[in-house]
């Protein structure tokens, strides 16, 4: 298997009706997608709810996905947290329970300077797991451009970036000043990011529509536009909730829709309004009409 290409999914967090982890609905995910074709397996992100789990469960939803993928495709765990020091105990930790590598945010309650971003990497990379750096300036206060992801790449376990600013143009600028590979992080540019050299993609409503998502890609990175753009102009609707604030609602609510229910988000996440499922109910529908 290559490490960070393909289609990987930053997977949801099943909760039962009570809002407690289904740990049987999320070894059984982990599990359909994989069947489904996809190259790796994202817990704990942004999508996974992270920020609600308890240590606990946080520790048991890695174990799980660990577990389910067997070995037939890399997890790369979200390390996100408040502090550089918890953040390595949960590198650590992916580490001890066989993680092939870890996604990183820079620090997250605050607006950092450069070195304390550098110092946060290096810090993480000491654990020894390969590290995806992970860009998204629209939901955290840093922004890491090109000029400054160069900085990073010279510590020793950085080896990958989720882009995540909307900026497609930042993947020239990327591989022009690093060696790192670039997954892309937003749906909604999946196909651009394949058609420019993207070796990946974090992908967040794959976790609905996964074979067509895997398909979609692999044919813009072959160059193979038509192809692609016929399965990603269906996918699109649907795809730009990915850069929505209630993107995780989306995702359970098309997953719902699909048959594959896993139950609601835990607050402060609420649910969906009703012109929002409509909207996606809309999306949905036009993403698996003939």
């Amino acid at each position: 298997m290559s490490l960070f290409s393909g289609v990987y999914v930053a997977i949801v967090t099943p909760f039962d009706d009570k809002l407690n982890v289904d740990v049987s609905h999320l070894g059984e995910h982990v599990d359909w997608l994989i069947r489904e074709g996809v190259d790796g397996i994202v817990p704990t992100g942004s999508v996974g709810e992270y920020a609600t789990l308890s240590a606990e469960e946080r520790r048991t939803v890695v174990e799980t996905a660990i577990a389910a993928a067997a070995g037939r495709v890399p997890v790369i765990v979200g390390t996100a947290a408040a502090a550089t020091g918890m953040a390595v105990q949960w590198a650590e930790h992916a580490k001890q329970a066989g993680a092939a590598g870890i996604m990183a945010l820079p620090p997250i309650s605050y607006r950092p300077s450069e070195a304390e971003v550098i110092h946060h990497y290096e810090s993480l990379s000491a654990v020894g797991l390969p590290i995806v750096v992970y860009n998204n300036p629209h939901d955290y206060p840093t922004d890491m451009k090109p000029a400054f992801l160069q900085k990073l790449s010279a510590i020793e376990n950085v080896v990958a970036v989720k882009e995540f600013s909307g900026d497609i143009r930042r993947v020239h600028d990327i591989q022009r000043l690093t060696d790192l590979k670039i997954m892309i992080g937003v749906d909604d540019l999946a196909m651009e990011g394949g058609l420019l050299g993207a070796t990946g993609w974090i992908a967040g409503l794959t976790n609905v529509m996964p074979s067509e998502s895997v398909r979609m890609f692999k044919l813009a990175q072959q160059g193979r536009l038509d192809e692609a753009i016929a399965i990603y102009r269906k996918l699109l609707p649907l795809f730009h909730w990915d850069a929505n604030p209630r993107l995780v609602q989306a995702i359970k609510y098309s997953m719902e829709l699909a048959g594959r229910p896993m139950g609601l988000t835990r607050p402060p996440r609420l649910p969906l309004t009703e012109a929002e499922q409509n909207d996606i109910r809309e999306a949905y529908a036009y993403a698996t009409s003939e």
